[in-house]
């Protein structure tokens, strides 16, 4: 019984990832700002962990941990990067 649960567990945080990626895609398409698509860049990072993670839980395997933290830290990098050049017109001093 605790597999038929984890399975519906999981298609549904399948689901609601997904609809949240097509929903950043939308805002990084639309936005009307930088600050809105760089948001909009920075969550899609934070869904790709989240699909990695339940991807890997789906497998039932332990290596794909290491690769969300690698895009977790890549995405984090990236907009802080980025938020750096558009406030300031240099990301290093």
């Amino acid at each position: 019984m605790n597999a038929g649960v984890l399975d519906i567990a999981l298609n549904i945080a399948l689901g609601a990832l997904a609809v949240s990626v097509l929903l950043c895609g939308w805002r990084l398409i639309r936005g009307p700002e930088v600050t809105d698509r760089i948001i909009a860049i920075d969550t899609l990072y934070l869904n790709a962990v989240g699909l990695t993670v339940l991807l890997n839980i789906r497998l039932g395997t332990e290596m794909l941990f290491e690769a969300a933290l690698i895009v977790a830290m890549l995405g984090f990098v990236g907009t802080v990067a980025l938020s750096r050049y558009l406030t300031r017109g240099d990301v290093i001093e």
